[in-house]
């Protein structure tokens, strides 16, 4: 039995439908059900409630490895990085006492305790909180994370179809490294059954500059907007001000300036193998369709939990 934060989540279930592929079982913590998931009948459910330790030991209390993929993208509804941080702590100590043998935690590529910007600087908390757990771990970090169910890639895509103009923040000549959401849930698996602590990239083989990136994903749906290039310092807002539009976050200045500083590329040999292009071909009916809300799948279902 392996246990796995976020079963139903966006990477957490490529993680899981690797898992039962292998033949392991399944237990996910998740903060509710969701009985219409298409893994829902095939792995068992436990409440991740960061407010009940001894809950979350007991649901851990049987399993070989953790795969922990919790995180928060951008601080909301009163909980911050820090707060994050401070979970993930809490769910490493029910780990260790339940007896976990093994730790799999997906970070992000190019954490830095230095930096800059909370949200990497908090993924490097959250990784010094698991080399210090007392568990055998594993720490995967994945760069620009692409397939089905993903809200960046299709949501440049939705705009792509219907705007006259897609606003690039910047020059565009940043790079990104694109990963397959199979290639890292493969790599997680892989470093689960292992033994030694260890620290890994996930990604993938083409590195692209963000205004290729775009280019591809224009190319691939049959997107008529121009790519429009503003400063940061305009396009940032504008980008606000879509949200309260959409009712969501598009996209936020850190996120931004980490694509600028290219901390989405890897230094490592690629370990991934799918590549975008063969991604976006295979898609290309389907991304762009609809626009998948961050806010609407994972804060909004959650703010009365």
């Amino acid at each position: 039995m392996d246990v796995l934060t976020g079963a139903f989540s966006y990477t957490g279930s490529y993680i899981a439908r690797r898992l039962l592929e292998s033949g392991r079982g399944v237990r996910t913590l998740s903060r509710v059900p969701d009985p219409e998931h298409a893994l829902a009948p095939e792995v068992e459910f436990a409440p991740l409630d960061f407010s009940r330790p001894e809950e979350l030991t007991d649901a851990l209390r049987d399993a070989q490895t953790l795969y922990n993929t919790y995180w928060i993208r951008f601080p909301r509804g009163g909980q911050t990085f820090d707060d994050a941080v401070a979970n993930t702590r809490t769910l490493l100590e029910a780990a260790a006492r339940a007896g976990v043998q093994r730790v799999v935690h997906v970070g992000v590529s190019n954490p830095s305790a230095d930096s800059a910007l909370p949200y990497y600087r908090g993924k490097a908390a959250a990784e010094d909180v698991v080399r210090s757990c007392g568990i055998s771990h594993a720490i995967l970090r994945p760069t620009l994370v692409f397939g089905h169910g993903d809200i960046l890639v299709n949501n440049i895509a939705w705009m792509l179809r219907r705007l006259p103009f897609f606003v690039v923040p910047g020059d565009g000549h940043y790079r990104v490294q694109p990963v397959a959401a199979e290639d890292v849930a493969e790599l997680a698996v892989e470093l689960g059954a292992i033994t030694g602590d260890s620290v890994r990239d996930a990604a993938g083989p083409d590195v692209l500059e963000f205004d290729e990136f775009v280019s591809l994903i224009r190319s691939a749906v049959g997107g008529r907007a121009r790519t429009a290039h503003l400063p940061v310092g305009a396009a940032v807002p504008l980008a606000r001000a879509a949200g309260l539009i959409l009712r969501d976050v598009p996209l936020t200045r850190d996120e931004v300036r980490g694509l600028e500083l290219g901390l989405l590329v890897s230094s490592e040999p690629p370990a991934g193998r799918r590549r975008f292009s063969d991604f976006l071909s295979e898609n290309s009916d389907v991304l762009g369709r609809t626009y998948v809300s961050e806010l609407a799948r994972n804060f909004r279902p959650y703010a009365a939990v």
